[in-house]
């Protein structure tokens, strides 16, 4: 199925290559950025299919005692004809356009990231290429990591260029990343790691080679495997239990300040 559903620039498909396993790939352009049409008329109704489709299957599944049916997981990946990114984030020029920058808060940081860490199925980021900044963030938002072990950089780059953080990307990397050492060089210090080094990390949990396609078939062998976790329907409810700090600090983001509206405030006080 192509996304955004009837359009002539689909920027985005949801596939369901087996009758557990969701494949939601990634198409906008040659570095997968994550712009307002991408969040809403791709990602968010992706998620709204997967999550029905499955709820639906497990239900009947279960009724005809089919187990090994009602389990599930959605893979996310960018685009499959290329080696090089799985997304380069934001669309920055339209995000800096945006009044009180409510791109965001209201299309990405609130329902895309706090929706992918309550989710109800097993969700794995294959990341086939360089993953930066908000495509690191919702890669890290889902369960799983799987990376090529080709070239391609995990990087959240905003300290470079000047963008502050929403409150919810410091977040997640608090709640994924825990060592102290570890987000300082994420997100002060805008390290580029290598897919070697997010594994050492604990920031990915697979290196394979083979490009999109080893990627892929990883990632699908790795749903299959943990699929089965959601047949009892609590694999999204726990998951809010365990990530309820990060949800709540997520739920209290508010308007991002900017570094000349930081400097007035300051020199004011000063």
């Amino acid at each position: 199925m192509d996304l955004p559903i009837n359009s002539s620039n689909p920027l985005g498909a949801l596939h369901r290559p087996t009758p557990n396993i969701w494949v939601l790939e990634l198409k906008n352009g040659v570095d997968n950025r994550l712009t307002g049409v991408v969040c809403t008329k791709v990602i968010t109704p992706a998620l709204d299919i997967v999550e029905k489709e499955w709820r639906i299957a497990r239900n009947k599944a279960l009724k005809a005692d089919d187990k090994a049916g009602a389990g599930g997981a959605l893979i996310i990946v960018g685009k499959l004809d290329q080696n090089k990114f799985f997304s380069n984030g934001f669309d920055y020029p339209e995000v800096i356009k945006t009044p009180g920058l409510g791109f965001i808060y209201n299309n990405f940081t609130m329902p895309i990231m706090t929706r992918l860490l309550s989710f109800p199925i097993p969700t794995i980021a294959a990341l086939n290429g360089h993953t930066f900044a908000a495509g690191f963030c919702l890669a890290m938002c889902c369960d799983y990591r799987v990376m090529t072990s080709g070239k391609a950089w995990a990087c959240m780059n905003e300290v470079h260029f000047g963008a502050p953080f929403p409150q919810s990307f410091s977040a997640i990397f608090q709640e994924k990343a825990r060592d102290p050492v570890l987000i300082r060089s994420i997100c002060l210090e805008g390290k580029k790691f290598t897919p070697q080094e997010l594994l050492k990390h604990g920031l990915v949990d697979q290196v394979v080679d083979g490009g999109s396609n080893g990627v892929l078939e990883a990632a699908t062998q790795l749903g299959q495997k943990v699929g089965v976790n959601a047949v009892s329907g609590v694999w999204g409810l726990i998951k809010k239990g365990v990530y309820f700090k990060t949800l709540q600090m997520m739920a209290e983001d508010t308007r991002q300040v900017m570094p000349f509206e930081e400097d007035a405030v300051a020199l004011a006080k000063l």
